[in-house]
């Protein structure tokens, strides 16, 4: 699954090495864009909701893998809670401009993660998203 459909640019690369990816994106108008274009491109693969991602996509899941296209200063629980066992999340963490992608893997009964490499995203907004100091 991914949070954050923006133009659909990530989304039809992920199309193209997964048998389906659920698409969350925030605002409509993006969403819808995203939905035309790679619908005209023949992408099939792709299922979209209009939502908060922090919240997930809780009807679909359990997910194998989550990847967020925004930075957090935390990892929003319900991601971590519609991961499947042994299932992989992707994320930015940290402030402002100082971020470490981190990769979280999910275990019979914890979780389990490592740095991957430093970064700069965008904040992620929603009720999970990256909370004031």
């Amino acid at each position: 699954r991914e949070i954050g459909s923006g133009s659909g640019y990530q989304t039809s690369i992920l199309a193209e090495l997964a048998g389906a990816v659920y698409t969350i994106e925030r605002f409509p108008e993006l969403s819808l864009k995203a939905q035309t274009l790679l619908g005209e491109l023949g992408y099939s693969n792709i299922h979209y909701k209009v939502a908060d991602g922090t919240l997930g996509w809780k009807e679909e899941a359990p997910f194998d893998r989550i990847l967020l296209t925004a930075y957090s200063n935390r990892v929003p629980q319900p991601l971590l809670d519609q991961l499947a066992a042994g299932g992989k999340l992707l994320l930015p963490l940290g402030e402002m401009f100082s971020q470490m992608l981190t990769l979280v893997e999910k275990r019979e009964k914890s979780y389990i993660s490592r740095d991957v490499c430093p970064c700069v995203f965008v904040p992620l907004v929603g009720r999970y998203g990256v909370r004031s100091a």
